[in-house]
């Protein structure tokens, strides 16, 4: 059943670097494997066979989400935008409890604190104008090879920053809309150089993260809570139903429930 639960963590985490304004950090710190997920990755062969035991349902749900139901994904939130956007509002906002109750485990609440939440808040809501203010139409016809592994390097940090949309970081570069055709299609020549770009992009993300969490953890979880509140944002439907808001109370629901 973990084996299971962890597939479907994976899933979700895969969706993220899909579909629009989702953060697949976020959706690591959600489901409460951020660290332990950075962990895992970098000290993977410490303890080979614990770690490559976490690891393997993860990259498994990650490859499921990531190629096979890249097309359907992208067709369920253009037809069901509002109420996508009202599930992952709903576990945004129920892992927030969470966030506050880790960040203040080890170290005791001080106001002072708040700053990074604060800062990191302002980034996302930048982020957010920033992105209302994009055409996602635009496309770059650059299919060099460097640049793509750029643009997949580029786009790693939103995959390990929480709050940190990929979406915003292509759609800069000009190459969101050739990426997703190219997620449809299986096209390799675009994905192999931006998948060796993410990779790339994903080991140095994820050093600097282990870096912050060891060296000033309890600054580093208030500024991921920031992140992750500026990430709401992007996710405001602008409609509303029935439907969807029944999915925001499903969506705050299972988070509160994956906490405990």
């Amino acid at each position: 059943m973990k084996f299971l639960l962890d597939v479907f963590k994976g899933f979700a985490i895969g969706t993220g670097a899909i579909l629009p304004g989702i953060s697949s950090g976020v959706l690591c710190v959600i489901f409460g494997i951020y660290e332990k997920l950075v962990n895992s990755v970098l000290g993977l062969f410490h303890d080979f066979k614990k770690n490559a035991t976490f690891l393997l349902p993860i990259i498994i749900g990650v490859a499921i989400g990531f190629l096979l139901f890249g097309k359907l994904l992208n067709y369920v939130f253009f037809y069901y935008e509002s109420e996508c956007k009202m599930l992952f509002l709903g576990l945004i906002l129920g892992s927030i409890p969470a966030l506050f109750k880790e960040a203040n485990e080890k170290h005791k609440f001080r106001l002072s604190f708040l700053f990074y939440t604060l800062i990191t808040f302002a980034i996302g809501f930048i982020l957010f104008l920033l992105e209302n203010k994009m055409n996602f139409a635009i496309v770059s016809n650059n299919t060099n090879f460097l640049f793509l592994w750029f643009c997949g390097f580029a786009m790693s940090c939103g995959i390990i920053i929480p709050g940190v949309s990929s979406t915003v970081i292509l759609i800069c570069l000009g190459s969101y809309t050739i990426y997703l055709q190219s997620i449809a299609t299986l096209y390799l020549p675009v994905l192999i150089p931006m998948g060796l770009g993410v990779l790339c992009g994903c080991i140095f993300f994820l050093i600097l993260m282990r870096f912050l969490l060891n060296k000033y953890a309890i600054q580093t979880y208030y500024a991921i809570i920031g992140f992750v509140l500026g990430s709401v944002f992007v996710l405001l439907p602008s409609s509303y139903s029935l439907f969807s808001l029944v999915l925001f109370a499903f969506g705050f629901y299972t988070a509160l429930k994956l906490e405990k």
